[in-house]
């Protein structure tokens, strides 16, 4: 949208009126600053259409938020949240969920400056389990550069020295969305001996069966019909051997 609107301004001639600036004054936004300060933007990737207010709704109850949040529709599936308190907001931005009727939403905080034409959603937040290390790197170190090949590691699990589980390691990665889930991948030391890393994803809403991708299945999958209408041999790369079952508490790494 961001890219349309600067393709029109180059092809539009203004007049001298269209040119002048109008200048707002601090005081003149105090009220709507005030309103935007504790936001996110958040948008529901559906490849369907739904029920708007089905969808605030259930949004409410699973962030366990009453009617002091305020859902604002600003946009094509685009939605402003309004909180009252800080620690709301950080709590939802972290923990989630982030999915409506196991449809992906995306969140981002809201930014200076920040209108319905220039955002941009291009990566999701969900947490990564890690399985398959060799026991001499399991370390919130090494779970921070698995996740940075992921996407963007954000955040990582410490374990408490005295726990007595040490199944896999957990990082929160932001991961784009244009690109297929990693099912693994390969992790080397310094002595070139590799392991194979599996790759686990807590609260995975809807992802393609056949290209890996998140926010559509395989009825609204173009690569997946386009195989399919040719006759051509069809194999599913993506199960839901992907799915964290369970996810327990996480000590996050300051």
């Amino acid at each position: 949208m961001a890219d349309d609107v600067v393709d029109s301004m180059e092809k539009m001639k203004l007049t001298s009126e269209e040119e002048e600036i109008i200048a707002i004054s601090d005081e003149g936004r105090l009220e709507a600053l005030e309103s935007c300060q504790l936001s996110l933007i958040g948008k529901l990737l559906m490849c369907k259409p739904f029920n708007k207010m089905a969808a605030k709704n259930t949004i409410q109850r699973a962030w366990g938020v009453d009617d002091t949040m305020q859902i604002l529709e600003v946009g094509p599936n685009l939605f402003q949240f309004k909180f009252q308190f800080e620690f709301e907001l950080n709590r939802i931005f972290k923990g989630g969920p982030r999915s409506f009727d196991n449809q992906l939403l995306m969140l981002q905080r809201r930014k200076k400056g920040m209108t319905v034409g220039n955002i941009i959603m291009e990566t999701t937040s969900l947490w990564v389990q890690i399985w398959g290390a060799p026991f001499d790197m399991f370390s919130p170190r090494v779970a921070k550069e698995v996740g940075d090949r992921l996407g963007v590691a954000e955040e990582v699990e410490w374990k408490n020295k005295k726990d007595d589980i040490n199944l896999f390691m957990r990082v929160r990665v932001a991961l784009p969305i244009s690109k297929p889930l990693r099912r693994g991948g390969f992790l080397a030391g310094s002595d070139g001996e590799c392991s194979w890393l599996t790759f686990k994803y807590e609260r995975l809403p809807m992802f393609c069966h056949y290209c890996g991708i998140l926010g559509h299945d395989l009825k609204y999958c173009a690569a997946h019909y386009a195989v399919e209408k040719n006759g051509g041999n069809i194999v599913y790369q993506y199960e839901d051997f992907l799915r964290a079952v369970g996810a327990r508490a996480r000590v996050p790494v300051h």
